[in-house]
């Protein structure tokens, strides 16, 4: 495989190289003179793609080496930084991420000067205001997203109680940037030292956010006279509240009135709403025992530049838009459910509904509502339940919901009930045990039912299943252990009932190996009845980790965070190198 390496990839080995090289040299010479400090890394992740007859809809494109590679270099000097991301995408990139990822080039580059009241940068930046849902441009290279603002920022904190923030830019796509404009304020108070809370075991502080998008709209040749505007507007209100172990925050979003796309994916003159989203979370920890409860309401919150996504043709003469690849996304909504290790358990994920899609008359959509309750137990040492070093229990609740009200189709139309719920997206209810039973020996058990009803998310069946999975661990030293997990999934609906496994040796501090595989026995389709088998391992030293491995991809949501990228079927290697100095 190492022949398929492109002189890109070689290059970018060799720079970080001379600049680890570097850096060493200033280290050195840091007791004669500051010549400042030299700082960044390297990801690399490639793979090689084989045909596989056992695994149906298996994807191998002609170019079968394909590599996504990061060098991200930065120097410091007394309050002032710079940096450059360079990127490289040999001979293309990974499968199914953004088309407009191919070759080699500079990706991201700043200069930010620091002192303790000012920040200001120039160039590419990342940025979040309050949760997200208005504003958020981020860096996710699992997922292939990156969001960043290309323009300048300022921020100022005029002492350690308020900070505010204001930028104008144009967001990244590509090697570019975006059609529309972005500018924003953010604003952060902290009253707590002026209400004199600290005293009271309290905290308080407030948030105000706003984001305007300016897109001309003659560029949508299709628009006569649209009902809504160049400009949209987009504002949060939020404040976070903490009493002693008790913490509460609330956010509230608004969105102007925007257009919305149609069944084609296309802007049209009439079809335009609000939107508007609700975040209320509180909970209560101490030791022990953790309590959290998350509650949301989205409508109508897409908030994209440019509005209508872009369309590509991959090699195979399939279709896709930009909006599949997480691009052109300005805010961010990640699904509020639990994030579990189970392999079978994330067969069936869920996407936070932020969107409008009126997909056809029977998949019309304006958002979600719903929520979560995670809660955590742990039974005492020397208890009834907790034995001799105690027992950890999770539960954790979560169900989500479209918006109820009456939609029609043609014309595209909805209104909408605040309050309520209707067709059911999808639930998980899990409960999950951990006990350590001494130095040597540790147990997991976890139980899952979720509900998910592809009919609303993207077509299939609706999907009941129910996930058992059991975990052990036998640690041979502090250095090396062995663990051993079990899964099953019994499902009704779409590819139906599936089995699992999962065996890791950790050999020392620095290395370990792992064969895992999912087996989809339960399926009608005899084609479908078939393992994912993987193995492989990693090791690492210092700041230097590799990894490899070899085996089937299952076609499906990969998600980190709550946040989803579709990837297809696969089979072949895989290499991951990364490295900071």
């Amino acid at each position: 495989m190492l022949k398929y390496l492109s002189k890109a990839t070689l290059l970018l080995l060799a720079l970080v190289n001379s600049a680890f090289l570097f850096a060493q040299e200033t280290e050195k010479e840091e007791e004669k003179k500051d010549y400042g400090r030299v700082y960044g890394g390297i990801e690399s992740n490639m793979q090689y793609y084989i045909e596989d007859n056992g695994l149906e809809g298996a994807i191998v494109p002609d170019d079968a080496f394909r590599s996504n590679n990061y060098l991200y270099l930065n120097y410091n000097y007394k309050r002032w930084t710079a940096g450059i991301q360079v990127e490289g995408y040999e001979q293309n990139a990974l499968l199914n991420y953004n088309p407009q990822f191919e070759g080699t080039n500079l990706g991201i580059f700043y200069v930010n000067y620091k002192n303790e009241k000012w920040d200001v940068t120039l160039g590419h930046f990342y940025e979040q205001f309050g949760n997200g849902m208005i504003f958020r441009a981020w860096e996710d290279r699992a997922l292939g997203i990156n969001s960043a603002v290309r323009g300048g920022r300022v921020k100022f904190s005029p002492n350690y109680n308020m900070d505010f923030t204001a930028f104008y830019g144009k967001q990244r796509s590509g090697f570019g940037v975006s059609s529309g404009d972005l500018f924003g304020f953010d604003a952060n108070i902290f009253l707590a030292e002026y209400l004199n809370l600290y005293e009271k075991n309290q905290d308080l502080s407030i948030g105000f956010s706003y984001i305007g998008r300016y897109e001309s709209l003659n560029r949508y040749i299709q628009l006569e006279n649209p009902a809504f505007d160049n400009l949209t507007n987009a504002y949060s209100l939020r404040a976070d509240y903490l009493l002693g172990s008790f913490y509460a925050n609330a956010e509230v979003n608004y969105k102007s009135k925007d257009g919305i796309l149609d069944s084609q994916g296309s802007l049209s003159d009439d079809f335009a709403e609000t939107g508007s989203a609700v975040t209320f979370n509180f909970g209560y920890s101490k030791s022990g025992l953790g309590l959290d409860v998350s509650l949301r309401r989205i409508e109508n919150m897409g908030f994209f530049t440019p509005r209508e996504p872009a369309v590509y043709t991959d090699f195979k003469g399939d279709q896709s838009s930009s909006f599949d690849y997480l691009e052109s996304f300005i805010n961010f909504a990640p699904a509020l459910t639990k994030q579990h290790h189970s392999l079978l358990a994330n067969i069936y994920v869920f996407q936070a509904q932020q969107s409008t899609l009126f997909e056809d008359p029977e998949v019309m959509r304006a958002g979600e509502t719903g929520g979560q309750i995670d809660f955590f137990y742990e039974f005492k040492e020397e208890s009834f339940f907790g034995g001799k070093y105690g027992t950890h229990v999770y539960l954790n609740f979560a169900t989500w919901y479209n918006l109820p009200g009456v939609y029609t189709f043609n014309p595209p139309d909805y209104d909408v009930d605040f309050f309520g719920v209707g067709n059911k997206y999808f639930s998980d209810y899990s409960i999950e045990i951990k006990k350590k039973l001494n130095d040597t020996w540790h147990l997991g058990f976890n139980y899952i039912n979720q509900y998910y009803d592809q009919r609303l998310l993207g077509g299939g069946d609706l999907v009941r299943a129910d996930i058992i999975t059991g975990e052990a661990t036998y640690n041979f030293n502090s250095k090396r252990s062995i663990r051993l997990e079990l899964e099953k999934m019994w499902a009704v609906g779409d590819r139906e009932d599936w089995v699992g496994g999962t065996l890791e040796l950790n050999l020392n501090e620095n290395l370990s190996v792992y064969v895992w595989d999912i087996w989809n026995y339960g399926s009608k389709k005899e084609s479908e009845q078939i393992h994912y088998l993987n193995i492989g391992g990693a090791f690492r030293k210092g700041p230097y980790r590799v990894a490899l491995n070899f085996g089937r991809q299952r076609g499906g949501l990969v998600c980190v965070g709550g946040v989803c990228r579709f990837v297809p079927e696969s089979s072949g290697f895989t290499l991951n190198f990364n490295t900071s100095f």
